[in-house]
């Protein structure tokens, strides 16, 4: 079919229709999710432009203040812009102060007194300061408290309208978190809602999730008792039948298809696939999660190529594991998969350093050159995605986190993977953060 044409005033519906799904999704998946003022990059081409036109505006208006009369064109326009920012920092039980700001920041005696040069700038500026230190959270006290000392008028102004800004974040910070256990109660409705009217603007808006579920189609077709073997994950006990692997007819559950594509998530790889329109809102906190699963694998798998030449004697003297584990993860950490390598060779050098060590002060003689190479080796050739003993673990983990994913699935400790209790509290953490993304997105 022809393209869809939209015109502009259904791009900008569909633009806030977007920003305000990803508000609510952010604010309900992050716990630490705060709103923050526009920040541009000093050397940019936006922060260049902000800059030259608020000097023109402030120098302005010094010229204007500082005039033989006053000009106090400008200044009343900031007024009212300060008046506004402190009505908006009021709860609806702060009447009697309401009352008193519309008072005291009349505006249109203000511009009376201004036609008659009878303006006390100081006087409304000490007023604002006390409403302001009132109104402010403690975080804000001293910023407050830096303003009293200004004593030039549009310098003053200035610092009030930029504090104020912080103020008016503070409050919607605030309101944020007060009103997240509510949205934790209605945001998956909402979500969906939004959801169906986006997709009836753009109809043809979900090619590369339709791909990317697809795929997951195909795979769960060809093979049924896709790892892990769990009846909770798979979806349907069909799937595991003797008899579904041959039959053609067979038809994946609906369940076993988007766990999968679920899964197939830990394994995706940037720079050759789109990442599927329905989970653009997660894709950072995913690919964190795919992230610290790969570096856990790492990890998992060094540790047991160690254990696997040393021996459960040496492993087993306290504090050795904590300490190889502790250095791996240091010279793994923010790595990129194209050194990956690298980093086992430096990784290597210090689990050997670490375990001659431990040998000297145990009493047992040092490894012999040929061994010392060979755990080395080992412990570099981890690097290669289809190393055995990475791939054990990686299959591993997987099956361990498909467990937090299912609707019905229950992760317990009797669940836990053998030969990964030296990543068990990461592992778990992990799991949890999987599960909580995948579980809302799944409702």
């Amino acid at each position: 079919s022809p393209p869809q044409v939209l015109s502009m005033n259904e791009l900008r519906e569909i633009t806030d229709d977007i920003s305000k799904l990803t508000i609510a999704h952010e604010i309900v998946l992050n716990s630490d999710f705060k709103l923050q003022a526009a920040s541009f990059s000093p050397d940019s081409l936006e922060n260049r432009v902000k800059e030259t036109l608020h000097k023109a505006f402030w120098d302005s208006l010094e010229e204007q203040l500082s005039a033989s009369p006053p000009d106090y064109t400008q200044a009343i326009q900031l007024l009212q812009e300060i008046k506004e920012a402190l009505l908006s920092l009021l709860l609806p039980r702060h009447n009697q102060l309401r009352s008193q700001i519309e008072e005291a920041l009349d505006m249109e005696l203000i511009r009376q007194e201004a036609e008659h040069g009878a303006l006390d700038i100081h006087a409304l500026t000490t007023y604002v300061l006390g409403t302001m230190a009132r109104l402010c959270a403690p975080i804000r006290d001293e910023e407050v408290q830096g303003l009293q000392r200004l004593t030039d008028p549009a310098q003053l102004l200035r610092e009030l309208l930029r504090v104020l800004g912080l103020m008016k974040m503070d409050m919607l910070n605030f309101t944020i978190q007060t009103l997240r256990t509510h949205l934790q109660d209605h945001t998956v409705q909402y979500e969906r809602n939004k959801f169906e009217q986006l997709l009836d603007k753009l109809p043809n808006s979900l090619d590369r999730t339709r791909k990317w579920l697809c795929k997951a189609a195909a795979e769960v077709s060809a093979s049924p008792s896709w790892l892990p073997p769990h009846p909770a994950v798979s979806g349907s006990a069909a799937a595991h039948s003797p008899g579904a692997a041959s039959s053609s007819t067979t038809v994946p559950s609906l369940g076993s298809v988007l766990n999968r594509g679920y899964m197939n998530l830990l394994c995706w790889e940037p720079g050759q696939k789109e990442y599927p329109e329905t989970l653009l809102m997660d894709q950072a906190r995913l690919q964190e999660v795919q992230a610290q699963v790969n570096q856990l694998t790492i990890i998992a798998a060094v540790l047991l190529v160690t254990s696997g030449m040393c021996g459960s004697t040496l492993c087993g003297s306290p504090g050795i594991v904590a300490r190889l584990k502790r250095v791996t993860k240091v010279l793994l950490e923010g790595l990129s998969c194209t050194r990956c390598e690298e980093a086992l060779e430096d990784v290597g050098d210090q689990v050997l350093q670490e375990v001659s060590r431990t040998l000297s002060q145990l009493g047992y003689p040092a490894f012999t050159t040929d061994k010392c190479a060979s755990l080395k080796g080992q412990i570099k050739s981890i690097a290669d995605k289809g190393n055995a003993v990475r791939h054990v673990i990686e299959q591993r983990i997987h099956s361990f986190l498909s467990l937090f994913i299912s609707p019905d699935g229950q992760n317990s400790q009797k669940d836990f993977p053998k030969g990964l209790d030296t990543i068990q509290e990461e592992l778990l953490e992990v799991g949890h953060r999987f599960g909580s993304v995948i579980h809302h997105n799944r409702q």
